[in-house]
């Protein structure tokens, strides 16, 4: 059973990555300046590097995010000799292309599910709630709870309709502590009961005007 430690499978590579509660990273993932909320997981031969990634999120084998790209415009190589330059014995290496790299950080947001195979690029937003669909290359910012898929990822259609996505996003839910998901588990199998029952519309029209 998972618990407020992460859950770390074998041949698992953290570096500078910061994991919260009922995490779990399963077998032969390499995280490098992460941070992932409470009760998100990676299934499996996961590389992520540079990424916010929000609570409850579904991450599934072979995702990566935030891939590398060579220099294919401005150097006459594209190899990474250029800037892994102690691999090879030619020095120090390029720590302006790797700190570059870092500053396009990836933004996953709560309750996100990545298919299989899917590659999110550097610098994208994904919104709360959005679905990726397994193999898809993510180039541009998703909307929350929309469902995307292909190569580039496109738009197929959105979970749900305007009132009830804003009636999701006020109840927070994501940032909700065990004790009380554990408490309210039931709810989560009725999306209008839940609506009703932790975002009436009257109050949610009320918190727009506001």
């Amino acid at each position: 059973m998972l618990g407020m430690e992460p859950t770390i499978g074998k041949d698992v590579l953290l570096t500078d990555t910061f994991l919260g509660p009922y995490t779990e990273i399963k077998d032969h993932c390499e995280l490098e300046s992460v941070s992932m909320g409470q009760f998100s997981y990676c299934a499996g031969y996961n590389q992520i590097f540079a990424a916010e990634i929000g609570n409850f999120c579904s991450i599934a084998s072979f995702v990566r995010i935030n891939p590398g790209n060579h220099p294919c415009y401005t150097r006459v190589a594209q190899h990474h000799f250029t800037y892994r330059r102690s691999l090879f014995g030619f020095g120090e290496d390029d720590e302006e292309f790797f700190a570059a790299r870092r500053e396009r950080r990836v933004v996953i947001g709560h309750d996100v599910w990545l298919g299989h195979g899917v590659t999110v690029m550097p610098g994208v937003k994904i919104g709360n709630g959005a679905v990726v669909g397994s193999g898809a290359v993510v180039t541009h910012d998703v909307e929350p709870y929309s469902v995307v898929a292909g190569v580039p990822a496109k738009k197929i259609k959105m979970r749900f309709d305007p009132d009830t996505i804003a009636r999701l996003e006020s109840t927070r839910w994501w940032e909700w502590d065990y004790a009380v998901i554990k408490e309210r588990l039931k709810d989560f199998y009725n999306i209008p009961a839940f609506l009703e029952k932790y975002a009436p519309s009257s109050s949610v029209a009320a918190d727009t005007v506001l």
